[in-house]
């Protein structure tokens, strides 16, 4: 009995770890948490292996308040990571339905033609975690997606052509909404728009769609990474995000099959490995 206990707490033990490991990859946290690991690790065996007492102790203490300081300065990312496993319940309630919601095929078209007369435009795809918060900063409108609205919409000295604009079950749940600002140096070139994107993506697990008014160069930001889509295969690039942020609705679905939908969500890999586009 007492080594199946075991077994399966190594088991928890095992998914719980991968699972953060995989939640944190390729972000800030991610990178810093695989060198304090293999840091740690190092000094361990070397500890070990020399029966070192006094630096042992060292160790085990500057652990502890490295585990604070990493909370400290990580906490956007482990925030999201947090979000995203609460976001359990977001099952209950399909991101697409068919009456009155746009298709994701109307979204595509409809950033593209913003994209051709280089409209520039902010678009968040709500997911798994409630952009509610966002959406209080901006002007509410729960209003049916159409492309003369939407052009309408982004087409400036108009009123709410400036902030993001939030699409919530295939609907405009509310424009003129404030994102919070993304510090990464690596977007130091970057317009405030793209910079706004990957700050929502890295605080949420929404899908960004940015416009360069510009360029009209397409960009979508996900997870805390900005990747920008060129020419032709921009659209089909663009359609393959949008579906993945817009499924079809599951009323139809047992709760079994949600759940496992979930897992495989949590664990699937990004949306950041799609071929095709630029990583900025």
């Amino acid at each position: 009995m007492g080594t199946v206990s075991a077994i399966i707490q190594i088991a928890i033990l095992y998914f719980a770890i991968y699972a953060i490991l995989k939640g944190a990859r390729g972000s800030r946290f991610g990178q810093a948490l695989m060198g304090v690991g293999l840091l740690t690790s190092l000094l361990a065996a070397f500890v070990l292996l020399f029966h070192f007492y006094v630096l042992s102790l060292i160790i085990k203490y500057l652990l502890v308040y490295l585990a604070i300081s990493t909370v400290v300065i990580f906490q956007p990312e482990i925030r999201r990571i947090l979000a995203t496993v609460g976001a359990f319940g977001y099952l209950e309630k399909p991101k697409h339905r068919a009456n009155g919601a746009a298709t994701p095929q109307l979204m595509a078209d409809t950033i593209m033609e913003l994209a051709s007369r280089r409209i520039g435009a902010l678009f968040a795809f709500e997911r798994g975690i409630s952009l509610r918060g966002y959406e209080d900063t901006g002007v509410a409108t729960d209003a049916i997606i159409s492309r003369e609205l939407v052009c309408t919409l982004f087409t400036p000295p108009l009123p709410l052509h400036d902030g993001g604009s939030i699409v919530r079950n295939g609907r405009l749940a509310s424009a003129h909404c404030i994102f919070p600002v993304s510090n990464n140096p690596e977007l130091a070139d970057s317009g405030m728009r793209h910079r706004a994107a990957v700050g929502l993506s890295e605080e949420t697990d929404a899908l960004v769609v940015v416009v360069s008014e510009e360029t009209g160069t397409v960009s979508v930001a996900h997870n805390g990474k900005l990747y920008r889509y060129y020419g032709k295969t921009a659209k089909a690039s663009l359609m393959r995000w949008i579906v993945k942020a817009m499924p079809e609705s599951d009323d139809g679905l047992s709760f079994a099959t949600k759940a496992i939908d979930f897992v495989q969500r949590v664990f699937s890999a990004k949306g950041g490995e799609e071929k095709g586009g630029e990583e900025k």
